[in-house]
């Protein structure tokens, strides 16, 4: 056993420490692949092959020595404690003998010189890989070979056999009674009924690798696993979400945007290694750097009141280092590197670790605070330091102009909260009745819509009406309650590209592939503006009303424009053919480094200077026009160009709190759903279920910035709510890929009744539009 060493980290002159090495155990024979255990006051890991050692992670001189248990013949190969504290118990498990030793009851005849003696459960059971206690103590799961043997008091309870490789790791379901899940180098998990013996559920192979460990998440109800791949699975345990996968992680792609997003923490993680004598090999040349594959080792909760987001975080073992993932983004957001180690145990701020390469085990504290502080997300800030440079935060016209600056401390907008409300499931067996017509007369106050072969869609500001734009070159109107023949707008030689209200519903501004815009009365099917090709270069890609009908705002190659007009719908009998209306280029703003503007978002509904642009280079970037210049860069936003920015704007009929309109989503084809924060340039949350492989499928959010809907390549929609990362309700009906949705302004959905009528209004709209 050696003395501690304190290894410490310097930044900027103040010495923060990050990891301690409370002791270090000499073991004679290597203990580099047994499954240890600590709990909140313990930790207990195998000496010399078949001793059982206990060590008090207490400070107290009292507890300096370990206490040695001795009962097994055969190396110890399993540990587990027991979930109760009074009284506590630990498990070990050889080839030989499972036992269970009560601590306190072991301390005592350690006090009195007696010598420890635990119960033998199981006997001869063969290479045991993982034991885990029940919920209550009374049952004990062993991993043996193939089989999982439920064990107590030296009875077999039940046999659980269909695993057709080792089983790795096993894990009790708290809130299901009899629920037992387990992972396997069969590359599968299954679901069983240990009381019965039943096999509830089994999943496909999810990857060519072994799966080494599992993890459940009690608060979210979904198991994570790991493979020796360094792949993560989410799998949803809610009921009637039939194990579905919430999202799937590559570790090793995570840890190189964790790597592109903060440039010096790498060689601070070096900093830190050169202290260690337990992990710090002889400097590497870089043609010597061996890839390694970053098997998932150990999966543990990281304690959220010590942590620096706000939001549930995950510690990551893995034989090369520690990682720490956001269960809300599922990005990283610290790594840890060791080198000649394995991590098999994490609990609260304590890491035991066992060497391949040496003998040894040794029991290291991590400040958590200080290794987030030291490797904080470095942005490229644009005009930060200019004074003058602050992003308004956009708030409507009649509250008071609020500035936006990237403070320490932000408050929380509410999406790292857990759901607070209970969802409907939408009824489809409504019959053809007079309900029907009565359940049309309540649309204009709940409806959302859902689209197939429409290129955008779009309700006024009070939700009477509803713009669509279409890929035959045309844009319908209708009343919002979908009654009636629609308004139909003609004149474009391309594919509608945009459509977009003007805040007084008098205008429609549309843009298309034949390089033209058009402004159009509301009251007449004529353009009352055109803008011809020789004004741009390329197709505009998206076009609207800007700063509460003051400009005309629209994105064109790598830029965007900031236009300023006039409209005059009266006719001259001479000269008919010649507007009146004028329009002209205030400024252009480029994009940088990118060759298309792919995606751009401003708000028309109250004054804001913030607009938000995505190019074809993954990248997101912020312009404020107050300062006319850009703000912010997001580099590689997503793993592709973002297709549509959807900000939380709100509306009329509903109020939010100041701090949720900084939100703002983003999506691009097969990286899902992504939301913002303006203030931490950050993203909070991601939202993965729905299927978008190639079609650019479209999002929106409620006025009430609760919910989030999405379209769908498997012909339905999506909704989720805002606090939870997987989808909540899936609606079905269309017979194409949902690639538009929207919501109607005038229906804030706070209550479930409001949103019951909410998802009764679905419309194949290209159906009505050619009725």
């Amino acid at each position: 056993m050696e003395s501690p060493v304190d290894l410490c980290f310097t930044e900027e002159g103040c010495s923060h420490d990050i990891v301690l090495e409370k002791q270090v155990f000499r073991s004679k024979v290597p203990e580099s692949h047994v499954q240890l255990a600590c709990n909140l006051h313990y930790c207990a890991f195998p000496l010399n092959g078949n001793e059982l050692c206990i060590w008090n992670t207490g400070n107290s001189p009292a507890h300096h020595q370990p206490l040695h248990l001795v009962g097994h013949h055969h190396s110890i190969t399993a540990l587990a404690f027991g979930s109760k504290i009074n009284p506590l118990l630990v498990c070990s498990a050889s080839c030989d003998y499972v036992i269970v030793w009560n601590l306190d009851e072991c301390t005592k005849k350690a006090l009195q010189g007696l010598m420890p003696r635990g119960i033998v459960i199981g006997t001869l059971l063969g290479m045991v890989l993982y034991v885990r206690f029940s919920p209550d103590d009374q049952a004990v799961a062993v991993c043996a070979g193939n089989r999982i043997y439920m064990l107590n008091n030296e009875a077999i309870l039940t046999e659980l056999e269909g695993h057709l490789a080792p089983v790795t790791a096993a894990e009790f379901c708290t809130w299901e009674r009899n629920m037992l899940i387990s992972v396997s180098e069969d590359r599968s998990f299954k679901v069983w009924d240990y009381c019965t013996g039943l096999l509830i559920y089994q999943s496909a192979v999810l990857t060519a690798f072994p799966l080494l460990s599992l993890f459940i998440d009690e608060e979210n109800k979904q198991i994570i696993t790991g493979c020796a791949d360094g792949q993560l699975w989410i799998f949803s345990l809610l009921s009637g979400h039939q194990y579905r996968c919430v999202v799937h992680i590559n570790l090793k792609k995570e840890r190189e945007k964790f790597y592109s997003k903060t440039g010096k923490s790498r060689q601070q993680l070096d900093q830190i290694q050169k202290f260690s004598k337990l992990y710090s090999t002889n400097d590497m040349r870089p043609e010597e750097t061996v890839e390694t594959t970053l098997p998932v080792l150990r999966i543990e909760h990281c304690d959220q009141s010590i942590n620096l987001v706000n939001a549930r975080c995950l510690w990551i073992g893995s034989s090369t280092g520690l990682f720490i993932i956001n269960l809300a983004n599922f990005e990283l957001e610290a790594v840890l590197h060791y080198k000649g180690t394995i991590i098999k145990y994490l609990i609260t701020v304590f890491c035991l670790l066992t060497s391949m390469f040496e003998n040894t085990i040794a029991l290291l504290e991590i400040n958590l605070a200080a290794l987030m502080r030291s490797q904080q997300s470095d942005f490229l800030l644009c005009g930060k330091e200019k004074s003058s440079s602050y992003f308004n935060a956009g708030m409507k016209s009649t509250m008071k102009d609020q500035s936006l600056v990237f403070h320490s401390k932000i408050k929380s907008s509410g999406y790292t909260t857990a759901p607070q409300m209970t969802m409907f499931s939408p009824k489809t067996n409504l019959k053809k009745n007079n309900k029907i017509s009565e359940w049309k007369n309540s649309c204009k106050r709940h409806t959302l819509l859902t689209t197939h072969k429409l290129v955008g869609n779009l309700f006024t500001g009070d939700g009477e009406l509803l713009a669509c734009g279409l890929a035959d070159k045309s844009l319908l109107v209708f009343n919002s309650n979908l009654t009636g023949r629609p308004a139909v707008f003609s004149g474009h030689d391309g594919a509608v590209n945009s459509v977009g209200w003007s805040h007084d519903k008098r205008w429609l501004v549309s843009a298309s592939e034949d390089r033209t815009l058009r402004i159009w009365s509301v009251r007449s099917t004529e353009p009352a503006l055109f803008l011809g090709k020789e004004m741009f270069h390329k197709s505009i890609r998206f076009a609207q009303f800007y700063y509460i009908d003051t400009f005309i705002l629209l994105c064109c190659g790598a830029e965007f424009h900031l236009l300023s007009y006039y409209l005059d719908t009266s006719k001259d009998d001479l000269k008919r053919y010649k507007q009146k209306s004028i329009c002209k280029s205030v400024q252009k703003f480029p994009m940088a480094s990118t060759v298309e503007i792919t995606s751009l978002s401003a708000i028309n509904d109250f004054y804001s200077y913030i607009i938000l642009a995505a190019g074809s280079n993954r990248t997101l970037e912020v312009f404020d026009l107050n300062a006319g210049c850009s703000a912010a860069v997001i580099p590689d936003a997503h793993s592709r160009s973002v297709h549509q920015i959807c900000q939380n704007k709100g509306s009329a009929f509903s109020t939010q709190p100041l701090e949720a309109y900084n939100l703002f989503m983003t999506t691009a084809t097969g990286d899902g759903i992504k939301l913002w924060d303006l203030r931490t340039l950050r993203c909070e949350r991601r939202f993965e279920g729905h299927i978008n492989r190639c079609h650019p499928c479209g999002i929106a959010v409620t006025p009430c910035g609760q919910f989030i809907a999405c379209g769908s390549e498997d012909k339905s929609a999506y909704i989720y709510e805002m606090r939870s990362s997987t989808f909540s309700h899936k609606l079905a009906g269309h017979t194409e890929s949902v690639i538009n949705v929207a919501f109607s302004p005038s229906s804030p959905q706070r209550s479930p009744m409001s949103i019951l009528l909410l998802f009764l209004a679905v419309f194949h709209l290209c159906f009505l539009g050619q009725r």
